[in-house]
């Protein structure tokens, strides 16, 4: 099964000629954070293409309206099923999505392609505490304490380091689940992405921010991702100077490790891919047990030209240490 935007794609200059006559529509899902990212999309595409007309459609989702399990709706790709559907029938023109929020597990669908990804921004998670609260980190948090979040990811590496916690599931836009935070004594704290939190207008809320070696990224994580028809040449050749090449190659190489994990909606795994300083790719990965007692991980380097090849590795290595295993015993 192919992985989209197998190849970093190259950077190339606006070739001036006239933009689309017609006023363009940008899909997006309708939740505060998810209109911020679209934003994000106008800005930059107004920045090579000033008279542009852009309109933003918003467009409720599944995965928004539902409050249960994701599993229970197929998974993540409940935020992209009505989206990829509008793309597909000509409704829109572009879709914006958080590349956390797009499986691999499954396909794209037949004539749609990811054009373009914005440069990435923070990839940190953080504790957001309830309004008033005297605790400032994690260790302080006195045993039993209930700690919010919506991702299995979160929860394993929160139970990893304090089992003595409670980690329950709160699902939601962010502004609302704040708000619920502040509006009840049942949760402690909760866990969410410092950039999501920025973007949502809610940046004074990010109390400890978790550092890498306790809570390791989304893959995806502080990536937004503009698909388009592949049959559409005109935009894709509009979205290709907003594509970041560097970020690009960090997606490509995080999805193509999850990718060959083979792992769902309800499995734990985490990846994170940086250039180092010497201009190479690091790539680490971790696979969870979902109470995060067992987990397996690896990390290694490789070059910017093959990400696809270096997620593969890594993939490999955690197969051979029990990934497959752990991936198994979470539940669907």
């Amino acid at each position: 099964m192919p992985i989209e935007g197998q190849e970093p794609s190259p950077t190339a200059a606006y070739p001036g000629r006239v933009p689309p006559p017609r006023r363009l529509r940008l899909g997006s899902r309708t939740s505060p954070l998810a209109l911020a990212y679209a934003g994000r999309v106008v800005k930059a595409l107004h920045q090579v293409a000033p008279e542009l007309h852009i309109d933003i459609v918003g467009i409720r989702t599944a995965g928004d309206s539902w409050q249960g399990d994701l599993a229970e709706l197929g998974g993540k790709g409940a935020f992209m099923k009505e989206l990829d559907k509008a793309l597909l029938l000509g409704r829109i023109d572009m879709a914006v999505h958080a590349m956390k929020d797009v499986p691999c597990d499954v396909p794209l669908p037949p004539g749609l392609v990811f054009a373009a990804y914005l440069e990435r921004a923070d990839v940190r998670d953080c504790l957001v505490w309830r309004a008033g609260s005297t605790y400032s980190s994690l260790d302080e948090l006195p045993a039993g304490s209930a700690v919010g979040t919506s991702a299995v990811r979160r929860k394993a590496q929160i139970l990893r380091a304090r089992p003595d916690l409670r980690v329950e599931r709160l699902r939601g836009n962010v502004n609302p689940r704040v708000a619920k935070l502040d509006e009840s004594e049942k949760f402690e704290a909760l866990v969410l992405a410092c950039a999501g939190l920025v973007h949502a207008g809610l940046g004074h809320r990010i109390g400890q921010v978790l550092p890498f070696d306790r809570m390791c990224p989304a893959v995806g994580a502080g990536v937004v991702g503009v698909q388009c028809r592949t049959a559409d040449e005109e935009i894709r050749e509009l979205l290709q100077p907003v594509d970041h090449p560097e970020t690009r190659t960090l997606v490509v190489a995080e999805r193509a490790m999850l990718h060959e994990l083979r792992g769902h909606c309800n499995s734990p795994i985490a990846g994170h891919c940086t250039v180092t300083s010497d201009g190479r790719l690091s790539l680490r990965g971790m696979v969870f047990s979902g109470d995060g007692r067992q987990f397996v991980c690896a990390e290694e380097r490789g070059s910017r030209q093959r990400p696809v090849e270096l997620g593969g590795l890594i993939a490999a290595t955690l197969n051979r240490e029990g990934a497959p295993k752990i991936i198994a015993g979470t539940a669907r």
